[in-house]
């Protein structure tokens, strides 16, 4: 690893800029070079025939964008000279998640069809993977197993915890606290995935929830997580440019899932795990959406939706696109900007 920034190292509020826009400037660089690709290889979406059927247009393009934007994180993070346990613990948790999508499009491209991995093999893959995240954060980077109630105080999830001596080490296993990061990177991962059906939606305010945490971790100054934030941002608005309504390129699981395992492993890093679901509040919104959808058609035979996830309820009732991709980034930017307007009075108050 090198340091691509020794003449501004002493600015880390340039260093951060700087890392969005060099993601920024390689995502842009190469993603007509891979679009080109992926269509030379014949590597299209595969529509949901359930789905709207102005979606069906769609069918063919080009997918698995997400293994480049994974690609330019790794490359502009790991150039940047701030590395450590907490970047390489985010870096792990998108890498993990963005294999086990990329295995889930493959298994899509090469049959054919809308549906990859059985939902049984995902779960199980992403129960693994959400796991070893838990365990780093608890045993590398050495997070506190408690969790911060804002103007209330802090919950300790550490009551339960088993100690295992390896060798020189000894190894904690806060099973309450684990199970709770488990939980918030499953979650955050499905999610994000739900949210990837419109074009520009999931990489525009995956973009938003980047920048706030990028500020959360500058004012904790911890630099290493501000530019990985940062870096994740800017590869996401290089993504944008082609995957803007009509899209040239969709982001597909191995972008979705690894983002989304992001969000869930930066909230845990940087202790603001109950700000998350308001950060992130529009992915919520989408899961609760396909949750209350299918509950309501088995309990009572009705849909309360026109269709699930939520964007589609929007489209259905007669909203362009457009107009949901950019309303739900405006709510994106409301929710994240009073989740860090609630954080930063927590922590003055503190």
């Amino acid at each position: 690893m090198f340091n691509l920034l020794p003449e501004i190292g002493r600015y880390p509020t340039y260093q951060i800029l700087v890392a969005a826009v060099l993601a920024l400037v390689l995502a842009g660089v190469l993603f007509p070079l891979w679009i080109r690709l992926l269509r030379f290889r014949n590597i299209g979406q595969q529509v949901r025939a359930d789905g709207p059927q102005g979606h069906l247009v769609k069918q063919g393009t080009p997918t698995m964008g997400g293994v480049l934007i994974l690609l330019v994180v790794s490359i502009v993070y790991l150039s940047l000279g701030e590395v450590g346990r907490h970047g390489i613990t985010a870096l792990i948790a998108l890498l993990g998640c963005g294999l086990l999508g990329f295995i889930d499009d493959y298994a899509k491209v090469v049959k054919e069809r809308s549906l990859g991995l059985t939902a049984r093999a995902k779960i199980i893959g992403q129960m693994a993977i959400a796991s070893g995240i838990g365990f780093l954060a608890v045993n590398w980077v050495h997070v506190s197993p408690e969790i911060v109630i804002p103007f209330v105080g802090t919950v300790d999830l550490g009551v339960f915890t088993s100690a295992v001596v390896v060798g020189q080490f000894t190894l904690h296993f806060p099973w309450l606290y684990l199970a709770f990061v488990a939980f918030m990177v499953i979650s955050f991962s499905n999610t994000v995935n739900l949210t990837d059906g419109l074009d520009g939606l999931a990489a525009g305010t995956i973009m938003i929830v980047m920048l706030v945490f990028a500020a959360i971790a500058f004012a904790q100054d911890n630099l290493e997580l501000a530019l990985f934030s940062a870096t994740v941002a800017g590869a996401c608005l290089g993504f944008l440019w082609y995957n803007s309504y009509p899209a040239d390129i969709f982001m597909g699981d191995t972008g979705s899932l690894g983002l989304g395992a992001v969000i869930a492993t930066l909230a845990v890093v940087t202790k603001t795990e109950l700000l998350a679901p308001l950060l992130g509040g529009i992915y919520v919104a989408e899961g609760l959406s396909v949750i209350l959808q299918v509950a309501s058609f088995k309990l009572t035979g009705k849909r309360i939706l026109r269709m699930a996830p939520l964007h589609h309820h929007f489209e259905m009732k007669g909203w362009s696109e457009t107009k949901v991709m950019v309303r739900f980034w405006i709510v994106t930017g409301i929710l994240a900007g009073a989740g860090f307007a609630l954080w930063f009075v927590t922590r003055a108050s503190a």
